[in-house]
């Protein structure tokens, strides 16, 4: 998987001061609906073109192969809550250089707590997503966290990527999907 800190939405590692960050690239969204620690500002640095007055959102390669990838994994378990869905928002750019109104591109569906969200769990694998009908092409995107309860530990990592981690997880959490106590000749 190739990282990039300016694609990063959650932690402190890109200067972020979100109130969910719990560690250099990691966010714990506990309660309610939060946004995590970063905004990703697609704007073209250096004004070439403009990014003020809505436009200079960056080619994020939509629609090519391979395509950039949302990724959300679960770093450290998280415990307590019921249920944890994650979205992704794009806005554009209000004529200030700040974001305008949001709307959801995506959303996956809620994962159960218990047993679920582990280490390396995935929340959300998928393509960039397109623009949606009628949306003005967004600047900024953000992802946003829905908690059912109150989560009181845990982290989740969350980033633009080129290549996922596609490794299936299996029911107890490792890696492959084969139980153990399983050899696999070769």
């Amino acid at each position: 998987m190739i990282l990039d800190s300016l694609l990063t939405f959650t932690g402190t590692g890109n200067g972020a001061t979100g109130t969910i960050a719990n560690g250099q690239w990691t966010d714990l969204p506990t309660t309610g609906t939060q946004d995590a620690s970063t905004i990703i500002d697609l704007g073209i640095a250096l004004g070439v073109p403009t990014s003020a007055n809505g436009g200079g959102a960056r080619d994020m390669g939509i629609g090519d192969y391979p395509a950039m990838k949302l990724s959300a994994i679960v770093t450290t378990a998280i415990t307590g809550g019921t249920d944890l869905t994650v979205e992704l928002q794009g806005a554009p750019d209000n004529g200030s250089g700040a974001p305008g109104s949001w709307t959801v591109m995506w959303k996956a569906p809620a994962v159960v707590v218990e047993a679920n969200l582990v280490q390396g769990a995935q929340l959300c694998n998928v393509d960039l997503p397109r623009v949606l009908f009628e949306q003005v092409l967004p600047r900024f995107l953000k992802l946003t966290f829905i908690s059912t309860g109150t989560h009181s530990a845990g982290a989740v990592e969350a980033q633009i990527v080129l290549d996922l981690d596609q490794q299936i997880i299996g029911p107890t959490g490792v890696q492959s999907g084969y139980p153990a106590g399983i050899t696999v000749a070769n």
